[in-house]
């Protein structure tokens, strides 16, 4: 499985972006695809999973610190896995990671991502204010 993020870039506080993480190889292998970030001299923090059931729509989940501000979604023609983050603020200058791993259900995003298996090169935002 290979995950190719894009999407990041500088923008001013209050800003929005929206990565993107292509991801190519094995489906099934990547049931469960998740974003990431780790800012400067911080640990890796979770940010949203997306769990593609066998209906159309898949299980989404977001941090508590992103709720409201940052969606995750996936469209499924593409293979490609998107974050919209919307009021962007200094807080949240990092580098950003999209994750995969096969699972039955999204592994727990408070761990640093222990349980991923496969990781994109990640993608910098930087917000100034």
């Amino acid at each position: 499985v290979q995950l190719v993020e894009s999407g990041g870039g500088s923008v001013q506080a209050g800003g929005a972006l929206r990565l993107s993480c292509v991801a190519s190889g094995d489906n099934i292998r990547r049931d469960c695809m998740a974003w990431f970030r780790q800012g400067p001299g911080k640990g890796r923090e979770g940010l949203a999973t997306f769990y593609r059931s066998s209906g159309f729509k898949g299980v989404l989940s977001h941090a508590d610190s992103v709720k409201g501000r940052f969606t995750i979604s996936q469209d499924n023609i593409k293979n490609t896995l998107y974050l919209q983050m919307n009021s962007l603020g200094p807080e949240d200058t990092a580098m950003y990671y999209c994750a995969a791993v096969e699972a039955q259900s999204c592994p727990s995003i408070t761990q640093g991502g222990a349980p991923y298996t496969y990781w994109g090169q990640g993608t910098q935002v930087t917000v100034s204010s």
